[in-house]
């Protein structure tokens, strides 16, 4: 798992290259307010509305990553007024397409079931109760604006190989 919460490059590309069969499922995309943790990364007063858009990432038809994207509203006005229109299109494609968006250092957590980003996982998908997962979280800045990405690892990555293709 260590290969995957620590590459630096873009995970589309990545499980692209390692899938017959790449595809995004939109679970949800609302505005409401962000979780209390994203609110410290992204500078933003408690209860403060975000848009928040999650999907799920499918590698031969097996969902493997859970990412969870927020981006407070006021940087919707700005260089991130495209996000809202993705569809079941990645963000990690105009994420790492984009010379002018710099990415922040990852960082890494166990998620515990009482969190609620287990808990939104756990709803996204049919997650068996108590499976351990591993997440990694990117702040990403484009012209002073922030976006902040969250990608859980599922148990389901860990079949995904080198040798996939």
């Amino acid at each position: 798992m260590q290969d995957w919460l620590v590459h630096c490059g873009s995970l589309t590309r990545r499980l692209k290259q390692r899938c017959a069969k790449f595809s995004v499922e939109k679970v949800s995309t609302k505005i409401r307010p962000a979780n209390h943790d994203e609110e410290r990364e992204l500078r933003l007063r408690r209860g403060q509305y975000a848009y928040v858009r999650e999907v799920v990432l499918y590698c031969d038809g097996q969902a493997v990553v859970f990412a969870h994207s927020v981006v407070p509203l006021k940087n919707l006005r700005g260089p991130w007024n495209s996000v809202t229109r993705l569809g079941t299109r990645p963000l990690g494609e105009a994420l790492f397409t984009n010379h002018l968006v710099r990415r922040h250092p990852l960082s890494y957590r166990a998620l515990h079931p009482r969190n609620k980003l287990y808990q939104q996982t756990a709803r996204a998908i049919n997650l068996e109760h108590g499976a351990k997962l591993l997440a990694r979280r990117s702040r990403f800045n484009l012209k002073g604006r922030a976006l902040m990405v969250t990608e859980v690892f599922l148990p389901a990555i860990l079949n995904v190989s080198d040798d996939s293709r």
